[in-house]
């Protein structure tokens, strides 16, 4: 079976939520369980069932506490007793609500399955924290002391090799700088200058015979 990948588009999500099958719906209808119920069972959230007691934390109906009437998987959707409104023509109807906005206040555990499923989640839960406990004690103060002491004495030594290149330089011999000179001016004067010849135009070239069509 090929593996699912995930998926950024809108569309694609909201398809897949369309047609997504009764297992993963299950999945989509969990809601969290109010601080009291996580530090007695160890469980953040699970699938809301009818029977449990549930309080809306968000939306219009804010506050209200209630037991679960009905689960729609279809729709995504829970109904409380007792949550109701009246429509146009005189009777009464559940209001639909959105898991994500309710926590559980109390779990029914009537069935074996979902005592089985509680009790496996509170001993993973169980387990970590010993681990994370482990992992604290394993890592003794004295470890970090250590390893402060250790950059310490790098960070010593290296300001020390430091220092001692800089006093092995030899120091740098004391240049004197030339006076600037200024450029040689030509010696010679204006008057000295020899003044410029106009050059002479090439003499003209003259016949020496007559051509047949100059006489």
């Amino acid at each position: 079976m090929q593996a699912t990948r995930p998926v950024k588009d809108p569309r694609k999500q909201r398809k897949r939520l369309y047609n997504a099958p009764a297992h993963l719906r299950h999945k989509l209808i969990a809601a969290p369980l109010s601080p009291e119920l996580t530090a007695s069972k160890g469980i953040k959230s699970l699938p809301v069932k009818k029977g449990d007691t549930v309080r809306i934390v968000r939306g219009d109906h804010t506050g209200f506490e209630g037991k679960v009437n009905r689960v729609d998987l279809k729709r995504y959707r829970i109904f409380l007793e007792g949550l109701t409104r009246e429509k146009v023509d005189g009777t009464n109807i559940f209001v639909s609500v959105h898991p994500s906005k309710v926590i559980i206040k109390n779990l029914k555990l009537d069935d074996k399955w979902r005592k089985a499923i509680v009790e496996r989640k509170k001993e993973l839960s169980l387990s970590k924290k010993e681990k994370v406990v482990k992992k604290a004690v394993e890592k003794p103060a004295t470890k970090d002391v250590k390893k402060q002491e250790e950059k310490t004495l790098e960070k010593k030594a290296v300001v020390q090799e430091k220092q001692v290149k800089r006093t092995s330089k030899p120091a740098k011999k004391a240049t004197q700088k030339k006076p600037a000179t200024r450029k040689k001016t030509n010696e010679k004067s204006s008057a000295e200058a020899k003044p410029r010849t106009a050059k002479k135009k090439p003499a003209k070239r003259k016949a020496d015979s007559k051509t047949k069509g100059g006489e």
